[in-house]
Parts: structure tokens; C-alpha cells; sequence
């Protein structure tokens, strides 16, 4: 018994001291970042938070495409082709010489004045993004520009502008966390859904997890965000979509109203109140009581080229685990 008891302490220490290791090596990482791009700011007059930005949008797509090597230790994931960086009609890709990349047509260049162009160099790399940022000049419209010639999508873009919109107000990229959407103290059930059928509007799946509770129990941001859509939606209701900083997409559905001091394109944060539980949708402005009061919550992921619905049902539930576990102590 006592041999028992000695492991699980023995397992729980470890576990601690993982948990404190990794949280200071994150915070680590955050510094290296941050520092970095406010060292591309001085040498581009870009600032920092573009860098941040598109750093941030290419490791959400990173983690989530095959067809881009995955680093998930890397400090920087900006990522260019090696044809890209070494020049179309270059036989070595690997090549890190100036002068030849520029020669076969690379974008490859030095940062950080050793002499070589190397793709996998952090400075190196930052400084590239910077010089095609840079070309129109380094204010936001001409940013703009500038994004939308390089990456040939308007939803990126916008994810982007997004992003660095958020480091701006926050003046930090450490901005993690989640919230379950209902108060944890709040009466409510829910189970998975996801891919169940639907048949209001036409065949379908659902495409997300209904949290069932009372009329009026307040709804609640569950991550760091930008309010995207706010208003009616014939299948949802009066719903609002929140984009994070993971390029995932927070759809809250069947509203009864929402908070006064919600506004289209506000920064928003986790427990902040967005809403109102209700039973709206399933018909014109204004329908509801259709069915019981809920919330459907549904999330989706973008990866660069096309946006798809994933089951929400584990994330509400660990968010909901630590938020218990986090008003225990």
C-alpha cells in the first residue's frame, strides 16, 4: 500500500515538473519570437506584429497541410519552396549562395550578414518576408497589397490583418486559453452530436455539439478572437462566429440575443459575454421556439485553401475540466 502511494507521488511530481518545464520553455519560445521580429522592425521598419502574424497563420496551416514539411519545434514557421527560394531553374534547392540565387531568379537572401541565403536560417528567412513586404512600403493598405500578390487569397489576407491586429492590442503573443461557452456553474448537458442528421433546410450533418441549458444563461467567448459574423442566419439563428489565433472558427448558434457591447469586428477574449442562450432559427428573422433552448457550438478549421467542420465535442469538454478543476483552487 504504502509502495502504491510513494508512486503515485513519485508520477504525480513528474508530472508537475513536466508541466512546469514545459510552460517555461513555451515562454521561452515566446521571447525568441518576439525578439526576432521586433529585430526585423528596426532593420524593415515593418512592424512587429506582421511578422508575428504571418508566422502564426503559417504554423496553423503547417500543422494541418502535407504538403508543407512539418516543424513543430521550430521558432519560425515561415515557409517558402525550395524552388521559390533558390530560383525556378536552379539545380541545387538547397542552395544558400546569394549570387546564384539571385542569378536563377530566388528569393532566398542574407538576414543576418554571414554570407549565405539559408532557407532554414530564422533571420535569413524573416528578412525575405520583409523585403517582399516591404516593396510598396510599410504602412497597412500597402501591407495589404502586398500580402494579397504574395499569398493569391483574400481569406488569408484577412486572417492575417487579423492576427496582427490582435498582438497589436494585446502587445504580446502569448495569448492562450480557452473558456467553456456556458458558465461552468450554469444547469446544462451535452453529448456528441457531431454528424448526426439534419433535415430543416435540406440532408445534412450537424456540424457541431448542442449544449442544452435555460433561456437567458449567458454564452461566453472560449478563446482569444475576432468577432467575424454577428446577425441571423436562417439554420442558426442569431449566431456569432469567432476567429482564434489557430485559424479555427467559434460558431455559436440559436441565440436569444446577444450582448450590448458585442460589436462586428471586436477583439475578443475567453469568459468575455457574447450572448444569450435561446431557441431562434429554422425560419426568417425573428423565428423561435422551434425546438428546446440551446446553444450549438461548432467549430472549423481553415488550412490555406479550404475551410471544413470538425467535431467540437472534445475541446468542450477538457475546456470545461479545467475550468472546474482551475475554480477548485
Amino acid at each position: 500500500m504504502h509502495r502504491k502511494l510513494f508512486l503515485l507521488l513519485v508520477i504525480f511530481f513528474l508530472l508537475q515538473a513536466n508541466i512546469v518545464y514545459g510552460e517555461e520553455n513555451k515562454q521561452d519560445i515566446y521571447k525568441k519570437r518576439i525578439t526576432l521580429y521586433k529585430e526585423m522592425e528596426t532593420v524593415s521598419l515593418i512592424p512587429w506584429y506582421y511578422f508575428a502574424a504571418i508566422d502564426q497563420y503559417e504554423r496553423n496551416i503547417r500543422s494541418v497541410r502535407r504538403d508543407i514539411p512539418k516543424k513543430p519545434d521550430a521558432t519560425i514557421s515561415i515557409y517558402f519552396k525550395p524552388e521559390a527560394w533558390s530560383g525556378p531553374a536552379n539545380s541545387d534547392l538547397h542552395d544558400t549562395r546569394p549570387y546564384t540565387i539571385s542569378l536563377f531568379g530566388g528569393i532566398g537572401l542574407d538576414g543576418n550578414n554571414d554570407g549565405l541565403a539559408d532557407q532554414n536560417n530564422e533571420k535569413d528567412v524573416l528578412y525575405t518576408m520583409a523585403t517582399i513586404l516591404g516593396k510598396r512600403g510599410s504602412d497597412r493598405e500597402q501591407l495589404k497589397i502586398m500580402l494579397w500578390e504574395y499569398y493569391q487569397r483574400a481569406k488569408t489576407v484577412e486572417l492575417i490583418l487579423g492576427y496582427a491586429r490582435m498582438y497589436k492590442h494585446y502587445n504580446r503573443i502569448d495569448l492562450e486559453g480557452n473558456a467553456f461557452p456556458l458558465p461552468i456553474h450554469s444547469s446544462h448537458s451535452y453529448r456528441s452530436t457531431f454528424g448526426a442528421k439534419r433535415s430543416f433546410g435540406g440532408r445534412r450533418m450537424h456540424e457541431g455539439t448542442d449544449i442544452f441549458a435555460g433561456h437567458g444563461v449567458p454564452v461566453r467567448s472560449t478563446c482569444y478572437g475576432i468577432i467575424e459574423t454577428k446577425g441571423w442566419n436562417r439554420l442558426g439563428g442569431w449566431r456569432i462566429g469567432i476567429r482564434d489565433l489557430h485559424n479555427n472558427y467559434h460558431y455559436y448558434a440559436h441565440l436569444g440575443g446577444f450582448s450590448k457591447e458585442i460589436q462586428l469586428g471586436q477583439i475578443i477574449e475567453p469568459g468575455t459575454v457574447i450572448g444569450f442562450v435561446g431557441s431562434t432559427g429554422y425560419g426568417p428573422p425573428g423565428t423561435a421556439g422551434k425546438f428546446p433552448p440551446h446553444l450549438h457550438f461548432g467549430l472549423y478549421k481553415d488550412n490555406g485553401y479550404t475551410e471544413w467542420a470538425f467535431d467540437p465535442y472534445m475541446h468542450l469538454s477538457l475546456w470545461e475540466r479545467k475550468e472546474r478543476m482551475n475554480s477548485k483552487k
